[in-house]
């Protein structure tokens, strides 16, 4: 043992790239006639405090991408919000558009929902379809209930009957109207069964899909939640197209017609309250905590 550390301090005690060369493999104090010790670490503050502003300037422009990212949120939706308001002014003008004759040729419907057309023939009344439940529409009743948390609105059905058009050669499915619940059996409101050759003006209105949480439609039960118009097609042996009869179709004891809803939902200036809210706040914080903190915080 005597002559290990005799050799160790004569190796501390060399020169040159040698005596380097043992400091950095032993890690011992050098200095001659001192007992050889592990060297401590050095650390520089310098660099501490530039690794610290590194992490923090990465931190700061890493957190500006959430108020960057909801400022742009905010004004997708005001481009949203204006298509939106000409989709419904362009289906409002659908709407009140003058009626034309129902095209030959189905194909031709796809873009014409919403548009009015005129048809003669006659009903078939023994293979009408129920779409339940469903509300009358009522714009004077609905404008009088605006923001009321209770309605007194009746449940009923849409009645949907098969439409010989005796120009055309083909059969259709017209939308009659509402009745309320209890007059949904036929039987109930016989003097509404209009008979004989008719001419009808109507809204083309084309199949929809099932939306969330809304029920299976029940062709066993003749019970439709939404428009499936090959399967109530199929059912009433007609041909795929639906139109809504206007309100001048209503007679006594029978539906009422008119019950096309233009509604869209226009929800986007909320959504552009919300982005372009939190937008602010998250600026507003980001902007405290960078811009306005105290030195050493």
């Amino acid at each position: 043992m005597v002559a290990v550390a005799a050799w160790l301090r004569w190796a501390c005690a060399g020169r040159g790239p040698a005596r380097a060369a043992w400091r950095s493999v032993l890690g011992l104090c050098l200095r001659p006639g001192v007992a050889c010790r592990p060297s401590r670490p050095r650390s520089s503050a310098a660099e501490t405090a530039a690794t610290k502003a590194q992490e923090d300037s990465f931190l700061q422009w890493l957190l500006l991408l959430i108020p960057t990212a909801a400022f742009g949120l905010g004004t997708w939706q005001v481009q949203r919000r204006k298509w939106k308001l000409n989709l419904i002014e362009e289906l409002e003008s659908r709407v009140m558009a003058e009626p034309i004759p129902l095209p030959a040729d189905p194909i031709e419907l796809k873009n014409l929902e919403y548009r009015p057309v005129k048809v003669r023939g006659h009903f078939d009344h023994s293979k009408e379809l129920y779409m339940m439940p469903r509300t009358m529409v009522d714009p004077v009743r609905e404008a009088r209930e605006a923001g009321r948390i209770s309605s007194s609105t009746e449940s009923g059905a849409y009645v949907i009957t098969p439409f010989h058009c005796s120009d055309l050669g083909v059969t259709i499915l017209v939308n009659r109207g509402f009745v309320p619940r209890k007059k949904v059996n036929p039987d109930t409101r016989q003097k509404g069964q209009v008979v004989g050759e008719v001419d009808l003006v109507g809204i083309v209105r084309l199949t929809e899909t099932r939306k969330p949480f809304v029920p299976e439609n029940s062709p066993q039960q003749n019970y439709w939640h939404y428009r499936d118009l090959e399967a109530m097609a199929k059912t009433a042996g007609t041909e795929p197209i639906f139109i809504d009869a206007d309100f001048k179709s209503t007679v006594p004891g029978g539906p009422i017609g008119g019950q096309t809803r233009v509604t869209l939902r226009n929800e986007h200036m909320q959504y552009i309250i919300t982005w372009y809210g939190l937008s602010a706040a998250t600026l507003y914080m980001w902007f405290q905590k960078f811009l306005r903190r105290t030195p050493g915080a």
